[in-house]
């Protein structure tokens, strides 16, 4: 199965938590049929990005970026790569590089969508259209005591109290991922590091 092929059958059959993640679901779903560079960053003025909020293993602390471009504090995440096969392996990938942990495990349903215009991701298109990521967002979990590093597309990267986000627009991102955390079982699986273990599965729609 192809890249595009896996992000368009996550999208359609993920149970979105909620009417407004609802539209973003038929929204990107629709954006993939349309598009097969869908999730190319060449794909203008939208594609589809992939990101992960890695928590601790207290689940108390979330590991966030200074993003060297935006200046903000955020997910971990960017960009699919021709080597990806799978939008949560894209995201296991972005967020291993960015954040230097090995072992991550992402559950491989995503718990969150985000569509935000990018500037500095190629500019506006000469009709003045910006360019939006429609982001994909994952959680995962850091083995204890996880060794973090600061990469060349970070200013910083810091864990923090969920209940102190230096980011308001993460609240959401966070809320959701610590019920998903909160909700995993042994009866389902996810990914670590290209391998499986135990957590619960996103019901299919």
């Amino acid at each position: 199965m192809s890249l595009h092929a896996d992000a368009l059958a996550l999208l359609e059959g993920w149970s979105a938590p909620g009417a407004e993640q609802e539209a973003l679901r038929e929204r990107y779903a629709a954006h993939l049929r349309a598009h097969p560079d869908g999730l190319q960053r060449g794909c203008r003025p939208d594609h589809v990005t992939a990101s992960t909020l890695v928590v601790d293993a207290t689940g108390t602390q979330v590991l966030l970026t200074l993003h060297a471009k935006a200046r903000e504090w955020f997910q971990l995440g960017g960009h699919c790569e021709p080597g990806d096969a799978t939008l949560a392996g894209a995201a296991l990938r972005e967020a291993t590089e960015e954040s230097g942990i090995a072992g991550l495990a992402v559950d491989p349903q995503p718990v969150h969508l985000s569509e935000h215009a990018v500037p500095f991701c190629g500019g506006p298109l000469p009709d003045g259209r910006p360019v939006h990521h429609l982001d994909v967002r994952f959680v995962a979990v850091a083995p204890a005591e996880a060794a973090y590093a600061v990469s060349e597309e970070s200013v910083d990267v810091r864990w923090w109290p969920v209940d102190v986000l230096p980011n308001p627009e993460l609240a959401e991102l966070v809320e959701l991922s610590r019920a998903r955390l909160a909700a995993q079982s042994t009866s389902s699986c996810i990914e670590d590091g290209g391998s499986t273990r135990a957590a619960a599965d996103q019901p299919s729609r």
